[in-house]
């Protein structure tokens, strides 16, 4: 008889067949002459199979352990252990399932693993078999469940399983169960209940109160994080980088920033700075206190930068405007090979939607795929933002075709990208779609439609599915979907509805009344526009942007003297306008404009075009339109030659400029206000005369002109 051994015995040699083994040699382990060193060299066996990964051994052990009967039922519980460790979860279910009385550790385990794999839905049908079984649950099996719970949101279910672990007579006042508690009502966004478990906790550890800081930060309770990591220190707790980390963030949030270095000063004395978790939340905090410099300065200080550490100084340089540098901080990771992940590219690439910079998003999208993260939902849901927000609705409507799954994030950035591109029909088709994909529309998804309703002028699919909203979902409409409804009713013209629907809300907020005087000067409702006026003014007395938009109403509608009036107000308030700015990008190089602007190093040959460019869409129909020139003491010939130089002709002027002799079709321009009338109305001849497409976004949204026509059908 063959000797045992770990191939023969992994092959299939039974269990009663290695009792038998009669001859031993000096490789092989020592005849096995009893059910116990049976038992001793299968246990030894699935350690070594644990250790090594080998799930396909394991299987083998399994179908010949099924063959033998289960002589030893703590082996089957040793089989389980030995699959998780291997991270075959569904063979471990498979024996699970075999046993008779599976031990309470392969139900823990079991539950844990389900947990840790992202199947919390799996691991509470177990528990819940648990509960019905009658096997009595311990601390492992409540600590791990609240995790799924709380993953779910399951905010009835979690408050009963604290109910029955009470009733089992487990003390929820130990830190290693109420840790877990704790962190599944702070989940649930219920700090006081989160706050009570915590505070009858005697012998509290660093876990406890990380998980409550944690909770008071993701909850907006940043005061109160920062409060209680000053409390544990004097109740001379040992704290981790973790917990360090967590309330760092909560003094970003605040803005607190000397309260932020002096938690750095305690990161530094107790040696854990040189964690990639302290690193990632210093750089956030002085990011978010506007201390940028600073952030640099705690990166140059780390020696060999992670991949987490990287994409935390790219996103704070981007959150601060500083774009540039973050993409040359992306080519360094490359260049110095550290690893890019889906999270590193989806926050590069909000820094290419931010200023639209559709080149280096290409770019991005060519590494994406290269190193196959390009279908990855973050990736992708990232790529369909930069280029909605690039104009190339698309490339962004390809990216979604693309994605093997959808997900809800996926769905509301692409019908934020029609929406934003005047593409109505298609975010509300999309809209209704999502009822066969089963995902439930959520907050951000009624306002990416509705603001499609009122790019578009559709009001009446807006009303259907502003009453949607009202009557088939808890949640409710929101101040921003209130605002894009008020928004769709002023620019249709239904002042007095949009009002009504104001007063309707609960606290009627600024964004509402401005965006009710908005549609005024749209329409030259100038009753209306001092009534929205005044109630901005009761909210915010020093509103800019108020005094602002009604002087433009006075301009347009010529009433100088209270043009004058509401300047001289605006003066003795230091109210400043925002100057109107259009940029374009060439050679992925941003080249920024201003009205009569001389300063760009071209500014003759630009003039010069530009110059050409008036004369020839003059020949087919252009009149320049001096009702936006919002300035009294100038003659008509001085209004047309005003008009003439304005931002956004500077930009397609130069852009046309830059495209000779290419195979330029697309010319891209982006203005910071609303693009002005008379410019709206040049571009659609310069896209007939040019025989290019111009996309002009502002603003509020893209115009797409091409051959003589605007896609918003002059509707904006």
């Amino acid at each position: 008889m063959t000797p045992f051994s770990f191939r023969k015995s992994a092959c299939g040699v039974h269990l009663f067949d290695l009792i038998k083994a009669q001859r031993a040699s000096a490789l092989n382990p020592p005849v096995l002459r009893s059910p116990k060193a049976v038992f001793d060299a299968y246990a030894s066996l699935l350690r070594r199979c644990a250790t090594e990964g080998s799930v396909v051994e394991l299987r083998r052990i399994h179908l010949q352990m099924k063959r033998s009967g289960f002589p030893h039922l703590a082996l089957g519980n040793k089989l389980i252990d030995a699959y998780l460790k291997c991270g075959a979860v569904d063979d471990a279910r498979e024996m699970f399932d075999e046993m008779p009385k599976p031990h309470i550790v392969s139900w823990n385990s079991l539950i844990s693993s389900y947990i840790r794999c992202g199947r919390s839905k799996e691991a509470i049908f177990l528990y819940k078999r648990m509960v019905a079984e009658r096997v009595l649950a311990d601390e492992f099996t409540f600590s791990s469940i609240f995790r799924a719970f709380s993953c779910l949101g399951l905010v009835a279910e979690g408050r009963g399983a604290h109910g029955r672990l009470v009733v089992l007579g487990l003390q929820d006042r130990d830190a290693f169960v109420g840790s877990a508690i704790v962190d599944m009502y702070a989940k649930f966004g219920r700090l006081k209940e989160a706050r009570a478990v915590y505070d009858r906790i005697c012998d509290k550890d660093v876990v406890l109160v990380t998980a409550l800081i944690v909770g008071y930060s993701h909850n907006g309770e940043d005061d109160a994080a920062i409060q209680l990591f000053g409390d544990t220190i004097n109740q001379g707790i040992k704290l981790n980088e973790f917990t360090s980390a967590s309330v760092l963030i909560a003094c970003g949030n605040s803005r607190e920033l000397m309260k932020g270095k002096l938690i750095h000063g305690f990161i530094v004395k107790s040696g854990l700075e040189s964690g990639s978790s302290s690193h990632s939340s210093l750089l956030s905090m002085y990011s978010k206190c506007g201390m940028v410099d600073d952030s640099l300065k705690v990166f140059e200080r780390i020696v060999n930068p992670e991949i987490v550490t990287y994409t935390a100084v790219i996103g704070c340089l981007i959150c601060n405007h500083r774009e540039e540098l973050a993409f040359s901080m992306l080519r360094d990771m490359i260049r110095d090979a550290v690893g890019i992940n889906a999270f590193t590219l989806s926050t590069a690439l909000r820094g290419c939607s931010s200023l639209a910079l559709i080149e280096q998003g290409r770019v991005i999208h060519a590494y994406a795929a290269k190193a196959g993260l390009n279908n990855n939902r973050y990736v992708g849901a990232a790529l369909i933002g930069t280029y909605g927000k690039c104009g190339r609705v698309g490339m962004a409507r390809l990216v979604f075709d693309s994605l093997p799954g959808l997900d809800l994030v996926s769905l509301n950035t692409m019908i934020y990208a029609y929406a934003q591109n005047g593409h109505g029909l298609e975010a509300i088709m999309l809209f209704y779609q999502m009822e066969d994909t089963g995902l439930e529309p959520n907050d951000a998804t009624f306002t990416a439609v509705l603001s499609a309703c009122s790019n578009a002028g559709l009001l009446e699919e807006g009303r259907r599915v502003f009453s949607r909203l009202s009557n088939s979902y808890t949640f409710g409409p929101s101040h921003d979907h209130y605002a894009c409804m008020v928004d769709l009713l002023g620019r249709a013209g239904r002042l007095e509805e949009a009002e009504e629907l104001i007063h309707k809300t609960s606290n009627p907020d600024k964004v509402l009344w401005r965006t009710l005087l908005s549609a005024c000067k749209i329409h030259g409702n100038l009753e209306m526009a001092k009534k929205a006026a005044r109630k901005l003014l009761e909210l915010d007395p020093a509103d800019d942007g108020t005094y602002i938009l009604l002087s433009n109403i006075y301009a347009s509608l010529g009433q100088w003297n209270e043009v004058i009036r509401m300047k001289c107000t605006m003066r003795g308030m230091v109210v400043k306008k925002d100057p109107a700015m259009t940029w374009i990008e060439v050679n992925r190089e941003v080249h920024t404009f201003m009205a009569g602007d001389n300063s760009h190093s071209k500014a003759t040959a630009i003039y010069k075009e530009l110059d050409e460019l008036i004369e020839r869409t003059k020949e087919v129909g252009y009149s320049p339109d001096t009702r936006y020139v919002l300035q009294e003491l100038l003659d008509e010939s001085e209004k047309e030659r005003s008009l003439y130089y304005h931002s956004e002709k500077l930009a397609v002027a130069f852009g046309i400029l830059c495209s000779k002799g290419k195979e330029t079709t697309c010319i891209t321009v982006f203005k910071n206000l609303r693009v002005c009338g008379d410019c709206h109305s040049w571009m659609k001849f310069v896209s007939q005369v040019v025989g290019k497409e111009i996309i002009a976004r502002d603003a509020k949204r893209f115009h797409h002109f091409k051959d003589g026509l605007c896609s918003c059908k002059d509707y904006w």
